[in-house]
C-alpha cells in the first residue's frame, strides 16, 4: 500500500468513526434542561464560562434547523463556550469562540481544545452543508490545535419523516462542570427572550452574552430604527411566514411562527431601541437565590 492509499484509508476510517459517534450522539435521550442553572444562548450569540461558575451549570441552545451549535472546551481548565451560528459571519465568529475559551484557560495546565458540532440537515437549498463546510474550514485556519470530538451535522443529523428531511438534534446542552455534551430541549429561553430575538431579527451580529467574572447576562446595547412595515407579517398565514422568514420551512419546530410574531410585536411596541438602553448602557441580568435570572438595577 502506497502513501496515498494509506492516507485515503486513514481518512475513510476517521469519517466512519465520526459518523458512528454522530449516530450515538443523536440517539442519546433528550434532556429537558431545568431553567435553574441554565444559561440559554439564542441565535447569533455565544457564552463562555468555567467550572468555577456558581451561577451556571448548563449552557444550552435550541431551535437549530440549518443553524449549527458549536461547543468548544479546553480539557485542562474546563473553560467552555457554546455558540449558535447561522452563517452570517462564520469566518469572524470562530476566532471569537476560540478567544473566549483560551482567555478563560490557564495556559500552564495540560489539556487540549475539543470541538463538538451539532445541527443542520439535508435541506434542499444546501444551506446546512455550506455552513458545515465553512465552520470546519474556519476552525482549520485557527493556529491552535482543535480536536473534533462530535460532528452531528447536516447529513449526519438528518432524518426523513413523512417524506420530509429534518434534523434529528435541534438543541444541545453542555454541563459546565463535567464537559458532557448532550441533546437537549428547553422550556425557558431567557432572560429577555423577546429583546434578544429582536436583536437578531434586525441584523445584530454575533454577541457575547455572558460575563462569567461577574455572573451576569449582558444584552446590548442594540440598535434598530422604526420599521412599521413589519406589521404586515402579523396578518399573514403560517405557511407564508414559514416560506419567507425561515431557511427551512418544512423543518421548523411547531412554535416557530408564534415566535416570529412575538418578536415582530415586540419591535412594533419598541420601535426605537434607544428606549431600552438608557444612556446607551447594556441590560444586565443576575441569578437570584431562587435560581431565576433577574434584571440588575
Amino acid at each position: 500500500m502506497n502513501v496515498t492509499e494509506i492516507v485515503k484509508a486513514f481518512y475513510c476510517e476517521y469519517v466512519r468513526l465520526l459518523a458512528e459517534n454522530a449516530r450515538k450522539f443523536s440517539s442519546m435521550p433528550l434532556v429537558d434542561v431545568d431553567p435553574k442553572g441554565l444559561l440559554y444562548v439564542q441565535q447569533r450569540e455565544f457564552a463562555a464560562t468555567t467550572p468555577a461558575d456558581n451561577c451556571v451549570s448548563v449552557i444550552g441552545s435550541g431551535d437549530a434547523t440549518t443553524c449549527h451549535l458549536v461547543v468548544l472546551r479546553h480539557t485542562g481548565s474546563g473553560a467552555v463556550c457554546l455558540a449558535h451560528c447561522d452563517g452570517s459571519s462564520t469566518w469572524t465568529e470562530v476566532p471569537l469562540l476560540v478567544k473566549a475559551v483560551t482567555s478563560l484557560s490557564d495556559i500552564s495546565k495540560e489539556g487540549r481544545l475539543e470541538l463538538h458540532l451539532a445541527g443542520g440537515f439535508n435541506d434542499e437549498s444546501k444551506t446546512s452543508l455550506k455552513l458545515s463546510l465553512n465552520i470546519l474550514a474556519a476552525f482549520q485556519k485557527i493556529k491552535e490545535d482543535i480536536y473534533l470530538e462530535t460532528c452531528c451535522i447536516t447529513e449526519m443529523n438528518d432524518i426523513v419523516v413523512d417524506g420530509t428531511h429534518r434534523p434529528i438534534v435541534y438543541g444541545i446542552g453542555v454541563d459546565v462542570k463535567t464537559g458532557e455534551v448532550f441533546p437537549s430541549s428547553f422550556t425557558y429561553k431567557g432572560p429577555a427572550e423577546e429583546l434578544r430575538s429582536a436583536r437578531t431579527f434586525t441584523g445584530g451580529q454575533m454577541a457575547d452574552t455572558y460575563d462569567s467574572s461577574r455572573g451576569l447576562v449582558q444584552i446590548g446595547p442594540c440598535k434598530w430604527s422604526p420599521n412599521l412595515d413589519i406589521a404586515f407579517w402579523l396578518s399573514q398565514d403560517d405557511d407564508t411566514i414559514l416560506k419567507y422568514l425561515s431557511t427551512s420551512p418544512m423543518a421548523e419546530p411547531p412554535h416557530f411562527v408564534q415566535h416570529m410574531k412575538t418578536t415582530i410585536r415586540f419591535l412594533l411596541e419598541h420601535p426605537n431601541s434607544d428606549s431600552l438602553f438608557p444612556g446607551g448602557q447594556p441590560q444586565f441580568y443576575h441569578r437570584t437565590a431562587s435560581g431565576d435570572w433577574e434584571r440588575a438595577v
